[in-house]
């Protein structure tokens, strides 16, 4: 097991990997998801014995309705209530470079992140850092541009956005240029200039007209086109073999997986039950969502957008193992990574344990859970 100062050197690489910088803006890389929540520095989570509940789990996700299951599973009391006295503490992030960085510095004792964050993670901490112990969303990715763009062909010379350098829709976005003979440099040049920036402020300026179109999770595809006019160029899913891919994971530090394994049992519990009700019942969830999306960052969504990104993608409790090296192939084709050996990086252990509990089809970890 890696120490604090490996973990430290890895968060640093990845910093210098993905270009972070962790805003104290709100909702531009993290903010307290509420008083029940510990600032991201927050001392290591109790309990030192091997196996033992810990006194406290923090937790990072976004205000993203492709983190539905976290926003439900927090706001619906499924997580309280399955830790029972492990006091849960969350943070918020915007996207998943600056979260890593948190889980890696040792901030964070688990995470709602993106698989190519999360391949980040585990490539510069040499497979140490991270578990992926269960997968929370499929779809929910779209690239959106303006309504005169109708083909890749029109993207030349034009400028797009994505939530972060090296998060998940900025690897797709940079891959599927590549696919269509266009280049889009990390630097910045190429045929298509690539802009990482804040959702928020993707929206604003695309309505200024100052760029020509997006690639993003959910609701922000779907606030681009339900408020400023923007129509859908690619959908994900359908780039993806049956539209299934990964969009959201729920890694857990490799440490404390080790100390605390009834701990994440306990938060993997919470999650089948918020995305049992999810499912169940999604016109109460989608009301959760929004109302959670409100408390977290001030305003709600329209409900023609909230309604539209809620068709967009699903939740889920499969991570999609089998997707995961192309994943990284496709980083490592824009030079964003290296390539890696993955086995190791998962462990559905638990996870399947849980769900055969619940009369639930275990998921499969594509031979990836054994180095």
């Amino acid at each position: 097991m890696i120490g604090i100062k490996s973990l430290l050197r890895s968060a640093v690489a990845v910093g210098a990997v993905v270009g972070i910088a962790v805003s104290a803006a709100a909702c531009s890389s993290s903010k307290s998801s509420g008083p029940a929540s510990k600032p991201a520095a927050a001392a290591s989570s109790g309990g030192s014995a091997a196996g033992s509940a810990a006194s406290e789990l923090r937790l990072g996700y976004f205000a993203n309705v492709t983190h539905a299951t976290p926003l439900v599973g927090v706001a619906h009391g499924d997580f309280a209530k399955a830790l029972g006295t492990t006091k849960l503490s969350t943070q918020i992030y915007n996207a998943g470079p600056a979260e890593m960085t948190a889980l890696l510095g040792g901030q964070l004792d688990a995470a709602y992140v993106g698989p190519s964050a999360a391949l980040s993670a585990y490539v510069q901490s040499h497979g140490e850092a991270l578990k992926i112990v269960a997968g929370a969303t499929t779809g929910g990715a779209e690239l959106v541009v303006k309504p005169d763009i109708t083909s890749a062909a029109q993207l030349k010379g034009k400028t797009l956005a994505t939530p972060q350098k090296g998060n998940t829709q900025d690897v797709a976005l940079r891959f599927w240029l590549k696919q269509q003979g266009l280049t889009a440099n990390t630097d910045g040049t190429g045929d298509v200039s690539v802009n990482p920036q804040d959702n928020a402020a993707t929206l604003d300026q695309f309505k200024a007209g100052h760029i020509d179109g997006a690639w993003l999770p959910e609701p922000w595809a779907s606030r681009l086109v339900t408020e400023a006019g923007a129509k859908v160029l690619v959908d994900e899913k359908d780039l993806w073999p049956n539209g299934q891919f990964s969009t959201t994971t729920l890694v857990v530090a490799s440490d404390f997986l080790a100390k605390h394994p009834d701990t994440v049992k306990a938060l993997i519990d919470g999650q089948i039950a918020a995305n049992a009700w999810i499912t169940a019942d999604p016109a109460d969830a989608q009301k959760t969502v929004n109302s959670e999306l409100k408390r977290i960052t001030g305003k709600s969504l329209s409900d023609a957008a909230i309604t539209r990104a809620f068709t967009e993608q699903r939740v889920t409790n499969d991570p999609d193992a089998s997707t995961l090296q192309t994943s990284l192939d496709h980083a490592v084709a824009v030079k964003l990574l290296k390539s890696t050996d993955l086995h190791g990086i998962f462990d559905l252990s638990i996870l399947n344990t849980e769900l055969a509990k619940n009369g639930q089809t275990a998921v499969s970890d594509a031979g990836l859970s054994k180095k």
